[in-house]
């Protein structure tokens, strides 16, 4: 009963909590007057990002033409690696090859249906992505 009346004092003492953690905290006397929490302005100018000046310059043809190439490039490789992880699992040269035979606790792991599907798998997400790339596509103008 005692700890109670000590914690409730202790809570006086301190002033009304609120519920809004975005406020700020005060610790002043119970008595003293609060600022209004809507005039109470925050700044945080290290987060904020710089106010845009110039209007974005155009592209030249060349910068242009190695984005285009960029695009092609990663569309091509992506679809290429995903083929190549939907097909390979299932076929022999994924468990009768050289580095497999050396390790046969690998080749287990290797050989199991949820590691094939698995790599399957991350082919279709590598063949989705890239065509995604490839159809969303635009250049800035």
């Amino acid at each position: 009963m005692v700890l109670a009346r000590a914690v409730d004092a202790a809570v006086a003492a301190e002033g009304p909590l609120t519920s809004d953690p975005n406020l700020p905290v005060e610790n002043g006397p119970a008595g003293a007057p609060r600022p209004d929490p809507a005039r109470t302005e925050t700044t945080t100018a290290l987060l904020d990002p710089p106010a845009p000046t110039t209007t974005p310059q155009p592209q030249s043809p060349l910068q242009l033409w190695l984005h285009r190439t960029s695009i092609f490039l990663f569309v091509l490789i992506s679809a290429v690696a995903g083929v190549l992880l939907v097909i390979l699992p299932w076929t022999p040269e994924w468990t009768d090859n050289y580095l497999l035979l050396s390790f046969p606790w690998l080749r287990t792991v290797v050989t199991t249906g949820f590691f094939r599907g698995l790599c399957s798998g991350l082919g279709l997400l590598d063949i989705w992505i890239g065509f995604w790339e490839a159809l969303h596509y635009h250049e800035h103008q």
